[in-house]
């Protein structure tokens, strides 16, 4: 009767952990973030319900084509809890991300959202690395029409293998997925990490790394 109290118990630890670990489900229709309040919780505070208006459910702006001409050749055009303040609370945002020919949406993550990515033009090659020990590369082609899945926390890229341009639309199940881009989070941070942690990290001279952080 112990072990099985005890299995009981740690089973149920595990369900806790696995509940807590995603955005709760809303416990109210809405809750459109105030973005005056100076209140700071882990979100954002509601609005009062009887100001709420339309507009805040709504964005225009994903017909546009982003500006492309950047060293990725990519422009992400974020629809989170930032632009539409109803997205409060309810767990999912857009991106529109449109690619040059041959540029890359560079290797992220995604800490709070897992994505799924929708091709609308052009071809795209997509891919994913899993969690260590294995760290294996799982990538495919997609054309226009595809999906394809980027599991949570997992790195992640897109490259344009057209001679035209792409356009892909994705969804995230997070109201503010957040986006950790690996290259400019490792040589780019403030304060810059050491360049002999790096130079030691990837196994380069520290000369190789300072050049890499100067692009940063």
């Amino acid at each position: 009767m112990a072990k099985l109290f005890s299995f009981l118990s740690l089973l149920t630890l595990s369900f806790c952990c696995l509940i807590t670990g995603f955005e709760p489900s809303p416990l109210q229709d809405f809750c459109v973030a105030d973005s005056a309040s100076s209140v700071k919780v882990n979100g954002m505070v509601c609005k009062n319900s009887s100001l709420v208006e339309a507009n805040d459910f709504y964005f225009s702006g994903l017909h546009l084509a982003g500006n492309t001409t950047n060293p990725a050749g990519s422009k992400v055009t974020p629809v989170n809890v930032a632009q539409v303040p109803g997205l409060n609370t309810l767990g999912i945002s857009l991106v529109r991300v449109d690619y040059a020919p041959w540029g890359i949406n560079p290797p992220h993550t995604h800490p709070r959202a897992t994505e799924i990515l929708t091709v609308l033009e052009g071809s795209l090659q997509v891919g994913f690395v899993t969690s260590s020990p294995e760290n294996r590369l799982i990538t495919k082609v997609l054309k226009k029409g595809d999906v394809f899945v980027f599991p949570i926390g997992l790195v992640h890229y897109q490259r344009n293998v057209g001679n035209g341009n792409a356009v892909a639309i994705a969804a995230l199940s997070s109201q503010n997925p957040g986006v950790i881009t690996i290259a400019n989070a490792v040589f780019g941070s403030d304060p810059a990490i050491a360049t002999d942690v790096l130079a030691k990290a990837f196994q380069v001279d520290n000369a190789v790394v300072a050049q890499i952080q100067s692009k940063f």
